[in-house]
């Protein structure tokens, strides 16, 4: 009752109605003959008051103006968005909590106390943390930062902790590899693509096995002019998948006349080894589409890549724009060309991209991309771990389903119509057609073993 004020039969006020008329008519503390005062004395509406007298939206309001405000007592103007968004929380109790005890509100009182200007160069200058991306991206969402590319523009910063401490050598080696090499071309390429990628994975990667491998040079008292092919092969066959990464450091290397031309063999391309079977595919698909006590949004992720094939880095960047409805059918648009939905998962991925956000208040902003499935960084997707997390909850492994439907597909498609519906490289389409022959074949080659084992055992009438 303290937090649902209503119209005092009595007075008329607007207050918690907490005392019962003799007609039975709830009545407020006043007019019940109480003591009790639930009006803030700063706004003068009634309910539950939070400290001093003080309604909680009036004390955030106070909060805010205290944690955000710089050393002349101004809020600075970037953070000015962030308290607006704040103050007209739905929840301002639970934003008060936030501010208490959140490490990310923290890191934005301190932004705001050191009275520098908040840019992203600014932030450039802080160690790396998840708090620190939490915060950038919350400013870039409600436009106090301009956007830029985070997944490349934060190597910079993640490059000069790596290599703090590292010799000088390796230092002069790896940071113009990194800026000139890398990033350059990484940065090339995303004004090129067509979908969200995430190259900073990948990036990192090529740089700290470059690391790796002149510490093994080091501890080995060899020299990078003067290596030889069987020594790299030596720490090849020594490491796994990922040492191979080192061809890109040793192509920049060679390029510069730094080292002799070195051979690093391609990975084998292997065929898949993980792969749900297709009985069980078709029950988990069903039970996406028809179960309700599965959360709205897992069954929508998993629906989508058990039917079609879908990553899950390229489910989670989905957006309502690319769900079309025309002709009484709905369409999403995955790469360049729409795919028909059936009408169940259509409804599904409508009801999704209509449902109200009960995300944290800084992201249920009109701002940014209308995720189909939002993070709890403002602005941002859901990530992929918890995407597949959340999957794998209910039972859905996304790389064993991802394969059985590339597979089913591959059986039922064309290899240059699946690669231009879903957005796969024609080489991989076709790759995916050659190993579905196979497996079908396995298949089939099973279920007719497994039915003439069920009419010999199957009693005679």
């Amino acid at each position: 009752m303290l937090d649902e004020p209503a119209t005092c039969a009595d007075c008329g006020r607007h207050q918690p109605l907490i005392g019962i008329a003799e007609d039975g008519t709830r009545i407020c503390g006043a007019c019940a003959g109480t003591g009790f005062d639930y009006t803030c004395r700063t706004c003068g509406l009634g309910g539950r008051t939070y400290a001093d007298a003080q309604c909680a939206r009036c004390v955030l309001t106070t909060r805010l103006q205290q944690l955000l405000s710089g050393p002349d007592g101004h809020i600075p103007a970037p953070l000015q968005p962030l308290r607006d968004a704040l103050a007209l929380a739905e929840r301002p109790r639970g934003i008060l909590h936030w501010l208490k005890h959140s490490p990310n509100a923290a890191l934005f009182t301190s932004l705001a106390a050191s009275g520098e200007p908040i840019t992203h160069q600014r932030l450039d200058q802080l160690p790396p943390s998840r708090h620190l991306h939490y915060v950038r991206h919350t400013l870039v969402h409600l436009g106090a930062l301009p956007e830029r590319d985070e997944e490349l523009d934060r190597i910079p910063a993640w490059l000069n902790a790596v290599l703090a401490g590292r010799p000088v050598s390796h230092v002069q080696l790896v940071r113009p590899y990194a800026h000139w090499h890398l990033l350059r071309r990484a940065r090339r390429r995303a004004t090129q693509r067509r979908r969200p990628a995430e190259p900073g994975s990948f990036l990192r990667t090529r740089v700290l096995v470059a690391l790796e491998f002149l510490v093994w040079l080091d501890e080995h008292s060899l020299d990078l002019g003067g290596l030889r092919q069987d020594s790299l092969d030596r720490w090849l066959d020594a490491g796994n998948t990922r040492t191979y990464a080192i061809r890109y450091f040793l192509s920049w290397t060679t390029s510069r006349g730094l080292t002799d031309k070195l051979t690093v063999p391609s990975i084998p391309r292997q065929q898949p080894s993980q792969l749900m079977d297709e009985d069980e595919r078709w029950q988990m698909l069903k039970r996406c589409l028809s179960d309700s006590t599965m959360a709205l949004d897992t069954r929508a992720a998993g629906a989508l890549i058990l039917l079609f094939g879908l990553h899950a880095s390229h489910v989670r960047h989905l957006t309502a724009t690319q769900l079309t409805h025309r002709d009484g059918n709905s369409y999403l648009t995955v790469d360049r060309h729409p795919l028909l939905l059936p009408p169940r998962l259509a409804r599904l991925l409508h009801q999704l991209a209509e449902a109200p956000h009960t995300r944290a208040a800084l992201t249920r902003t009109n701002r940014g991309e209308p995720w189909l499935f939002p993070g709890l960084v403002p602005g941002r997707p859901t990530s992929q771990t918890g995407l597949s997390s959340k999957l794998l909850a209910q039972g859905i492994d996304t790389r064993p389903a991802r394969n059985a439907a590339l597979v089913a597909l591959s059986g039922d498609l064309p290899a240059p119509v699946l690669a231009s519906i879903l957005g796969l490289h024609p080489n991989t389409a076709v790759r995916w057609a050659g190993f579905a022959k196979t497996s079908w074949a396995d298949y089939l080659a099973v279920r007719a073993a497994d039915l003439h084992r069920q009419r010999n055992t199957t009693p005679q009438k």
